[in-house]
């Protein structure tokens, strides 16, 4: 019997007793009678789940007699309980020992216990804790879930994967009500996840032997544009000559539509060749194959491919070579730096960018790389805290490096995009522009009026920042009726272009001070909205960091002027400039 305050599911419980009617002139108490019985079931029932979970929650009273390591976490549990509700377990218990420590206590380490896949530390918690109770807790937001703001989190790859996670733990461990429920889940997430998402779906499917999830997956794949080349590199080769057979039927029923069809078998050994010679790692070999044909990189997609599967060097070393272009769409529309996103290795997105990869570029659904990144990435490892000397999160990396690249380069993208979408992205990137180009003329306005002149920034209309005077006519929220959208649009580049200029020429002549900025923007910026807002505390903290930064801005001058002394730039310090009474408010977008 559910109960329908609780939010997690339940095992639904049958009495095995029943009470029997003494006589038909008994119906109603013996009614009661039964209902009685069946409530105290339920109760009891309930009370030995809750006790039962103390065994897991209660760190004060610990009485486990085993470890099983996960993630290299030592989970504690109790073996006569994961025996009585897992057949996996008791045949486990009953044929090995495992290692034991100082204080005899049993250690099985999980990544030893799966033939094939993955359950993590917070999946196994919550499988452990329905076989302790009967309950299905709610799936763990820190781990379901991706840190793209905007995602509704019911098909991005967290979620899905902690749900092939579950379906791992129940099939291996032999729980098959929790099998059933996850293959119901998963079968959810087919229709509505990216294609390349359900490819972790397939797998689990294939593995756990759950004929008609696969099914539907396999029919997902062949309906969709993943090439070959992908299915064949991550999945199984049963399943992949499955799939290619029900793209060869329709193709088989209409032979003129076959021959259309079918690729050039020549191109296609050659682009072969080429991919086994990256795979190789032997860039040598890529170029005599290049000079044996008239085959380009471009026409193999081969920095598409080696941004997907090769050492970094080896994609380092092509990108070298300079016959590929870096912003190359592939035949989903993907570019190199969307592949190398998916990857998530930082090492494959630093390459691209230092090569020109444009991080604006969308893919057809409107994805951006770092939006790419941020779908993939579960807040757990976005969050995590670095220890010294311990090696940082890459996901984190990854979408930090994208992140700074789009407000270092906010026009990379395509100039004929004029959506709402890219409107409201030009207005977000203008803001930002517009704060920044203000900060440095509040915190070093010689500089900073000298790299405005060069990029005649004057000449513009200011949009919506610091700067702006009131009643400028440049805030967003003052509209011109006379100026049409092209007008506005035309305006706002017009802008940008300065924007960028004058930051261009802050970041040339006066490095040290651009990255004090920097910094500054991406890190201070939040907390220093209003040096005049909040508490005392609040206004005496964040006064404290603010002449902490002016600290920051002398020094980064004086390095500059000690670089630069011979370029002819006023040498006068500007920073002297700065008052400690200084104010500023920053506009808000919006």
């Amino acid at each position: 019997m559910a109960n329908s305050s609780e939010p997690s599911s339940s095992l639904s419980f049958t009495s095995s007793s029943h009470l029997s009617n003494g006589s038909v002139g008994h119906n109603i108490s013996s009614s009661s009678a039964i209902e009685m019985g069946s409530n105290l079931e339920v109760i009891s029932l309930s009370k030995l789940s809750s006790s039962l979970e103390q065994l897991l929650v209660d760190s004060t009273c610990d009485y486990s007699d085993a470890d099983i390591i996960v993630e290299g976490i030592p989970v504690g549990v109790h073996r006569c309980i994961l025996v009585a509700r897992s057949t996996f377990f008791h045949d486990l218990f009953k044929r090995e020992k495992g290692s034991s420590d100082k204080e005899g206590k049993p250690k099985y380490c999980m990544s030893q216990l799966l033939p094939y896949g993955k359950v993590g530390y917070e999946a196994f918690l919550i499988f452990l804790s329905y076989l302790y109770t009967g309950k299905l807790k709610p799936s763990p937001m820190e781990v379901s879930t991706c840190v793209d703001n905007v995602c509704a989190h019911d098909a991005c790859r967290p979620a899905i994967n902690f749900a092939v996670e579950m379906m791992y733990a129940s099939s291996i461990f032999q729980v098959p009500e929790l099998v059933s429920l996850y293959q119901r889940r998963l079968l959810n997430f087919v229709e509505k996840a990216l294609v390349e998402d359900v490819i972790p779906i397939l797998l689990v499917a294939f593995h756990c032997k759950s004929n008609q999830l696969v099914a539907q997956c396999v029919d997902r794949v062949a309906r969709s544009d993943l090439d070959n080349i992908f299915i064949e590199k991550e999945l199984p080769n049963e399943i992949a000559e499955n799939i290619r057979k029900l793209r060869l039927k329709p193709l088989l029923d209409d032979e003129n539509d076959m021959v259309d069809e079918v690729e050039d078998p020549l191109l296609e050994k050659r682009i072969r060749r080429i991919h086994r010679a990256l795979d190789s790692d032997d860039v040598e070999l890529v170029k005599l194959l290049l000079s044996e044909s008239d085959i380009t990189l471009d026409a193999a997609c081969a920095l598409h491919y080696a941004a997907a599967y090769c050492d970094p060097k080896v994609l380092s070393e092509v990108l070298s070579l300079g016959l590929a272009d870096v912003n190359l769409r592939n035949s989903r529309g993907y570019t190199v730096l969307h592949i190398g996103a998916m990857r998530k290795e930082p090492s494959v997105i630093v390459s691209l960018l230092t090569k020109g990869a444009c991080a604006s570029d969308l893919t057809l659904d409107g994805r951006s790389a770092v939006s790419i990144c941020q779908r993939l990435t579960r807040p757990k490892d976005y969050h995590a805290k670095t220890e010294q000397g311990q090696e940082a999160n890459k996901d984190r990396i990854c979408i930090d490096v994208l992140e700074r690249e789009m407000r270092r380069n906010p026009m990379a993208g395509d100039a004929s995009i004029t959506s709402q979408t890219f409107a409201d992205d030009l207005h977000m990137k203008l803001l930002y522009l517009e704060n920044r180009v203000a900060f440095a003329r509040v915190l070093f306005p010689t500089e900073a009026k000298l790299a405005m002149d060069i990029a005649n920034t004057e000449t513009t209309s200011e949009f919506a920042g610091l700067s702006a005077p009131k009643g400028s006519g440049g805030n967003l929220r003052e509209v011109d009726l006379n100026e049409t959208p092209l007008m506005q649009n035309k305006r706002l580049r017009s802008r940008m272009e300065a924007l960028m200029k004058t930051v261009e020429m802050g970041r040339r002549y006066f490095p040290h001070c651009s990255l004090v900025l920097d910094k500054f923007m991406d890190d201070d910026l939040p907390d220093l909205f209003y040096l005049e807002k909040g508490s005392i505390d609040e206004q005496k903290i964040k006064r404290t960091r603010f002449m902490e930064l002016k600290e920051d801005v002398q020094k980064a001058f004086n390095k500059d002027k000690a670089e630069f002394s011979r370029s002819g730039l006023s040498s006068s310090s500007s920073s002297t400039s700065i008052k400690d009474g200084v104010r500023y408010k920053l506009r808000k977008p919006g």
